[in-house]
């Protein structure tokens, strides 16, 4: 790929085929996919309701200025607000793009531009969601920052209590950090940053641009708590792999977000909509969303049971299918043992292994994992 700039360290594999939860590489070997585009493909690869839907659409029409009326973007607003806090619907195309229209959001709203976020916290690459994440490495290099944003240590009450004051426009956080290491967020201390929000009149920003989309066995992972944000950034698994974003707001703010105060080209096209339709109403069913809680209870007990031995092994965190095995060793090498031996994971920070398998995944599949992730950290522990 000498012609494309070397942005990721990419993985000596190209994959040519996929459907489900199993992917087949150039060379025709096949894996167990537990990344799942990174909480993209939530139904699996190329789920068939989404791939007749898009068929359908493709002889209608692929896009249309936003000047226009939109009865798929409707429709799929309706889904996110009838699943969700909100009441409004503002569509782009990634999570960076959502996030960055909360940020603006919040400012032109509050009239204040101090946010709060928290330390190993992601929301992004361009130059404010990368302002708002706080991890130095995604920083280095880029000169000054977007000021005015706060890196508080997550899970702190006290230091959100001792920084919160009239200024702070808005506390935005991941209620299950991703990136920064699968590191879910406590009760009370969610709940406090909440409190605060209304307290000092700033807005509560809730990241769920990898935690949302059933991915933890609600349609947002923020429900598991009982809050109500303000705002909800969603995108990777909104549409089955078609790039969506979506920032989904509270109807206190339609005036704020009037004409000419944000837009989107290619947001909420005719074929982003077909996809995010088709994607919501499946995983939206609660009847779905129970079989998803039972799959995530199953692979965390699994996993504790089969890992309990492994004396390098801490803990093993997250909620639903969104599972991080924290280590005392670095596992860049495991992961590359995994994929060697046929299943597909990540890591999140350079000591956890994280765990994203499409929402349809099967009991079997699970246990199929669990003996290779257990195979490989013995051989490991032998090792060390």
């Amino acid at each position: 790929m000498e012609a494309v700039f070397p942005t990721y360290a990419r993985w000596n594999i190209e994959i040519v085929q996929a459907e489900g939860t199993k992917v087949i590489d150039q060379n025709g070997k096949e894996y167990l996919d537990f990344i799942s585009g990174i909480a993209v493909c939530n139904l699996g690869h190329r789920p068939p309701q989404v791939q007749k839907a898009l068929e359908e659409q493709l002889n209608k029409v692929w896009h249309v200025s936003n000047l226009f009326q939109s009865s798929l973007q409707q429709q799929v607003a309706d889904l996110l607000t009838k699943n969700s806090s909100g009441d409004l619907v503002f569509y782009c195309n990634s999570g960076a793009e959502a996030n960055e229209a909360a940020i603006k959001l919040a400012r032109k709203h509050t009239q204040k531009s101090k946010i709060i976020t928290f330390k190993q916290s992601f929301h992004g690459r361009t130059f404010a969601t990368m302002s708002a994440t706080g991890q130095e490495k995604i920083h280095s290099g880029y000169g000054e920052l977007l000021q005015q944003f706060v890196y508080l240590p997550y899970n702190d009450e006290e230091s959100i209590e001792n920084e919160m004051d009239e200024s702070v426009a808005a506390i935005m956080l991941e209620v299950i950090q991703g990136e920064g290491g699968v590191n879910p967020g406590e009760q009370s201390f969610l709940e406090k940053c909440q409190q605060l929000c209304e307290k000092y009149g700033a807005l509560f920003i809730i990241d769920e641009v990898q935690t949302g989309i059933g991915r933890t066995g609600k349609p947002f992972a923020y429900q598991h708590y009982g809050l109500s944000p303000d705002i909800i950034t969603s995108a990777k698994g909104l549409a089955s792999g078609f790039p969506v974003g979506a920032m989904i707001g509270k109807e206190k703010f339609k005036e704020t977000f009037n004409p000419g105060s944000h837009g989107s080209t290619f947001g909420g096209t005719p074929l982003a909509m077909t996809a995010a339709k088709a994607t919501l109403e499946q995983i939206f069913d609660p009847a779905f969303l129970k079989e998803v809680t039972e799959k995530g209870d199953y692979l965390n007990e699994q996993l504790n049971k089969e890992l309990a031995d492994i004396p390098f092994v801490n803990d093993i965190k997250g909620k639903g299918l969104m599972v991080g095995i924290h280590c005392e060793i670095e596992v860049g090498s495991i992961i590359t043992e995994l994929r060697e031996q046929g299943l597909l994971a990540l890591v999140a920070g350079p000591k956890v292994i994280r765990l994203l398998p499409p929402l349809t995944v099967s009991k079997e599949e699970i246990d199929k994992a669990v003996y290779m992730i257990k195979n490989i950290l013995t051989k490991t522990e032998t090792v060390a």
